[in-house]
């Protein structure tokens, strides 16, 4: 199984920042020398620490040289890291498909980071699920009330399977909405599929919207794949990446608490 990582966003939403988003600062580790400042994306790596996910791509964008600059080879946070650029910037699938050479019969691990996840072993439960049942793809469900800037995920309660994937809906009657995720090589065919043909068609429409990653998961839906939802009814997802979320974060004076590397 090996992580993969888009960190190639503009952070827009945010306005000007001092660094990358996934470097922001929240919370803090605590050291024999003390505390000192925590970014964001140390959350989801732990994650994968604890699921034993050793090895992970960072796909970032030219000029986001300050992410490898801090985290390295990754040793001291937990999995081993490599990075790899993109140079399309149409979206979090074109970031993830820059990926695609390395990704071959692989095991994926997606994760978002910018987004802190609890219970802090979401991935450890993800990998045991799609361990043991073997789905095409496997997604992290969290509570969402804010439809509108989410992808909405629609689940047979008798099942569990995923029926559909609404991206931002004006409305809805979903509650669920996608945080993570773990999929096998026959869904990373069809990122490659869906990138190829949305390439293909911004030759034509150059000015389409951005790709999706939700719309990676209804092509596997479409495709027959079998998509599996592990519920977290109790967890949370703090995207950090827009303003709510960073609001939260500054709210509660920089929680999550302090945490050992």
């Amino acid at each position: 199984m090996i992580g993969l990582i888009p960190a190639g966003g503009m952070a827009t939403r945010l306005g000007p920042l001092p660094c990358s988003k996934e470097l922001l600062p929240v919370g803090a580790f605590v050291t024999p020398d003390g505390m000192r400042p925590r970014p964001v994306i140390t959350y989801l790596l732990a994650q994968w620490q604890r699921a034993s996910i050793e090895r992970a791509l960072i796909v970032v964008r030219p000029g986001k040289w300050d992410i490898p600059a801090y985290l390295g080879d990754g040793r001291a946070f937990g999995p081993n890291l490599a990075y790899v650029t993109v140079h399309e910037p149409h979206g979090a699938a074109y970031t993830l498909a820059a990926a695609l050479p390395f990704l071959a019969g692989e095991t994926v691990a997606l994760g978002l980071p910018d987004v802190i996840l609890a219970p802090d072993d979401v991935y450890a439960t993800l990998v045991a699920h799609h361990t043991a049942h073997q789905p095409d793809l496997t997604l992290g469900l969290f509570p969402c009330d804010h439809p509108q800037t989410a992808d909405m995920v629609a689940l047979d309660g008798d099942t569990r399977r995923v029926t559909a994937v609404e991206i931002k809906p004006a409305q809805t009657s979903l509650r669920w909405t996608w945080m993570a995720a773990i999929w096998s090589p026959k869904v990373t065919g069809v990122l490659a599929e869906v990138v190829a043909a949305d390439r293909l068609a911004r030759q034509q429409e150059p000015h389409r919207v951005e790709l999706h990653i939700g719309v990676v998961f209804q092509a596997a839906i479409a495709c027959g794949l079998r998509v599996d939802g592990v519920t977290f009814p109790q967890g949370s997802a703090l995207d950090i990446g827009t303003p709510a979320g960073w609001a939260a974060v500054t709210a509660s004076n920089g929680a999550p608490p302090c945490l050992t590397p």
